[in-house]
This record gives structure tokens, sequence and C-alpha cells, in this order.
């Protein structure tokens, strides 16, 4: 079963998911700059919900495809290397780039799923390290097939069960033949898509065991912080609660009963996290473009949105032209028919199309229009 005939398989399938997973975690990131060259679309609304589940999904099905992978091949780890010197180079190089693609592609998994739980057990920067290890693993993927490329087309070519290739001493049978093995994979990949995928596929949610935060919370939507962690308990619900919108010296504020009398509009707009759960809701507040019209902004201003959160490193978050003057982006002061709960932003939040919710800033405490 370890073998050139079941390694390549295995490995067209696992880069595949590896594919998918890095260019689905650029639009995550790329989503989240806060200067952005060219603007992320607001439209379709569900845009991020779809890459973000696919980012999940793919990451976690190539967790049992790369345990099997590194499985098939391990043993040409213990290959004595050759005695001659340029023989001896091009081994240690190849080892040495196999070496870094594996550590990087088992940090990228492991740390990927601990974030897909809220699970941080580390000091460092969960979304910097993540994107800097995802270009390492590529590279080293993308070299590793450059370098295996003839390899891996004589394998495919050729029968699953032919033997041209194997190990001189790989001739002791398996527990299963290769196609076992390989049906035994195929299906344990599948059970880790349907597993993972209701967090963000509504319909598989009763089989998807894997799927914790989905529809897990107040209102039927998942929290990621709660008011408690944020420190808002009293400044949420404080009566002196004020929200203060400026532009240009221009400057209003609104207590909670005034942005309820100001013109409200619903939108059923989905709510995305970057750790793979998603939910619909329909949101009613006040859209935003109101209350940049009333202190002056004009049309294409960008707005930077500050929490009543002391600490953080979403505070603040910054919106583009194109989002603030959508009709569908509000403040948001009520979600499916309820007025917010305290863990979902109340007084009032942020909810935009096709964003990630770590930019979607609850418990608005100040909008600046630049």
């Amino acid at each position: 079963m370890r073998s050139p005939a079941v390694a390549s398989r295995v490995g067209v399938l696992l880069g595949i998911s590896f594919g998918l997973c890095f260019l689905t975690g650029l639009v995550s990131h790329y989503a989240q700059l806060p200067q952005q060259p060219v603007p992320f679309p607001a439209s379709p609304a569900w845009g991020y919900r779809v890459t973000q589940g696919l980012h999940v999904i793919s990451g976690t099905a190539a967790v049992p495809l790369l345990l099997v992978k590194l499985w098939t091949v391990y043993p040409r780890l213990f290959l004595r290397p050759p005695r001659r010197l340029r023989g001896l180079l091009v081994e240690v190089a190849e080892r040495g780039s196999i070496a870094v693609l594996v550590a990087s592609a088992v940090f990228l998994l492991a740390s990927g799923l601990a974030n897909s739980t809220a699970w941080y057990p580390w000091a460092f920067s969960f979304r910097t390290t993540h994107y800097a290890l995802a270009w390492v693993a590529i590279g080293a993927l993308v070299l590793h097939v450059a370098v295996k490329l003839p390899l891996i087309r004589q394998a495919l070519r050729a029968d699953v069960d032919d033997t041209a290739l194997d190990r001189p001493t790989a001739t002791e049978p398996g527990a299963l033949s290769r196609r076992g093995l390989l049906r035994t994979t195929w299906l344990a990949a599948g059970v880790a898509v349907v597993a993972t995928a209701g967090n963000s596929v509504g319909w598989l949610r009763e089989v998807s065991v894997l799927a914790v935060r989905s529809s897990d919370g107040p209102q039927g939507l998942p929290v990621t912080k709660s008011a408690r962690a944020a420190g808002v308990l009293e400044t949420a619900t404080s009566p002196a609660y004020r929200l203060t919108v400026e532009h240009a010296g221009e400057r209003r504020t609104f207590g909670l009963e005034e942005l309820q009398a100001l013109p409200q509009v619903t939108e059923t707009l989905p709510i995305a996290c970057v750790e793979g759960w998603s939910e619909n809701a329909e949101w009613t507040g006040v859209r935003l473009r109101t209350l940049l019209d009333l202190v002056g902004a004009p049309a294409g201003s960008a707005v930077v949105f500050e929490s009543l959160q002391e600490s953080g490193a979403f505070r603040t978050s910054a919106l583009p032209g194109h989002f603030a003057d959508d009709d569908r982006t509000l403040v948001a002061l009520r979600v499916n028919g309820e007025v917010l709960s305290l863990d979902h932003g109340h007084p009032c939040r942020l909810i935009a199309p096709n964003r990630p919710g770590v930019r979607q800033t609850k418990w608005l405490s100040r909008v600046v229009a630049t």
C-alpha cells in the first residue's frame, strides 16, 4: 500500500484541497484589509459566506488526506542517501523542501481547526501567521510537485495495482488492497466534509457533528465574542448611551430612541465568520447612508467605526465608500424581529453585505466618515 501508485492518487486530491483552501484563504485575508487597492465587492451578499465555508471545509477534508499521504511515503525518509556529492545535495534539498511542506501543512491544518472552534492556545497573531505560512506551504507544494511530476505522471497512467514503481523492499501485502485503502481515504475525506459543512450549509446541520457553532446562540445566531468578554455590559445598557456620527467637523449624536425614530428598513443578509460558520438573518435598522447624509458626508466617503469595547484587534473597522453607499448597509437595531441582544451588539451594530463577521462591528459608539 505504501507505493507511488497510492501516494500519487491521494496527492492529487490533497493538492486540490490545499489549492482551494489557499485561494479562499487569500479572499478572506484580502476582505479584511483596511486598505484595498481593488475594492472588495459588496455583491453578491453571500459571496464571503461561500468562500469562507469552502475554506474551512476544504481544510478539514485535507486532514485525513494528509495523514494517509504521509503514511504512504514515510518509508522513503529512511532510505540511504546517495554517496556522490551531487546526488547527496539534490537529495538533501528535496528532503528539506518536503520537511518544510509537511511542517507548514500540519501547522496550518492544526491551527485552522483550533481557530474554527475559537480556541487560541498561542500568543501570536493567528491571521498574520496563518497567512504567511500559507505562502510557505503552497510554495513548497509547487516545488514538490515540480520535482515529482515525472513520477506522478507515470504512476497515474499505470494501473493502481502496477508494482513497477514500488520500492524493492515493498513485497509484503497490506491489510487492505490498494483500491480498498483509496476507497477508505475518499470515504474519510467525505465524512470530514459532511461533518463540517453544516456550519454554512443549513440542511446538513442535523448530521454535521463538527459544526458546533451553527445556530448556537441567542436569536438563532452564534456568538464569537460576548458582551461580557468585550467588557461592555455597563456601557451598552447605560441610559446615557449616544452614537456619534461625524464628518469634517460636523457632528450629530443619537440616543437609542432617536435612532429608532429614524426611517427603519429591513434587509436579509448573512453574517459569516472567519471561523467558518454563517447564518442568514433579517436585520432592521437605519441605513448607514441616511446617517451620513445628516452630517453632510458625500457619496463615496469611507467610514471608520468604533466600538464601545475598550480593546481588541477589531475594536475599530474601516468600511470602503461603496459599502457605505450600499442601501443594504445598516446600523442595525433589531435582528429576526427582536431587539438586538447584548451579545449581538445592542444597542446597535454594523451589518453590511459580503463582509467578514469580524468587520461587522458590534456595540457601535462612533461613526466617522473620512
